[in-house]
């Protein structure tokens, strides 16, 4: 299948919005009520919250086309627009998520050759991200990219309690091609 990279702009606020709730849900849907869930992706995945990120001159967002088909996206960010105050010197992959049914076509391994190529271009040291205790398949696919636990945060789904484990590798480090 032929895959892609494109920058998601203003203009594609709908596609993204429609896209972020539709992979969290298949990401998370189980594991939170759906009460919760609906708040969840009301509060985070508003047109206001996702403009003002995409308009975020730190915060940089692609999408995944599978053919013409919109599989995936992947939204960076550096400096202020880190979630976390890692260091001037990090680049945060904040989401990388694939529709079920493109996984296994390569996209994740484009989306993390995308965040190492920005981390180089911006000249940070650190890559780092969020993952799900339980999300075994990200966590493996993290771990082919040499990403290390640092330690973790509380991610709540409106009132489900989560945890993400920060993981973070150095920048430098060669791109590791996992074998799925």
């Amino acid at each position: 299948m032929n895959t892609s990279l494109i920058p998601c702009t203003l203009n594609d606020l709908d596609c993204l919005r429609e896209l972020c709730i539709q992979t969290f849900t298949q990401t998370f849907g189980a594991t939170a009520s759906q009460a919760d869930l609906n708040e969840y992706l009301t509060s985070a995945y508003s047109t206001e919250v996702l403009a003002s990120e995409l308009a975020d001159p730190n915060s940089f967002t692609y999408f995944a086309l599978a053919g013409s088909t919109v599989a995936g996206y992947l939204k960076l960010n550096v400096g202020s627009a880190q979630t976390e105050e890692i260091g001037p010197d990090a680049l945060e992959v904040q989401r990388i998520y694939v529709l079920k049914d493109f996984k296994k076509y390569g996209i994740g391994r484009l989306f993390m050759e995308k965040a190492l190529a920005t981390a180089k271009e911006h000249g940070t040291t650190t890559i780092w991200l969020g993952v799900w205790e339980h999300n075994t398949d990200a966590l493996g696919f993290y771990r082919h990219f040499g990403f290390t636990q640092f330690g973790s945060h509380d991610f709540p789904i409106a009132t489900e309690p989560q945890t993400d484990l920060l993981m973070s590798r150095p920048v430098h480090l060669p791109a590791v091609t996992p074998a799925f």
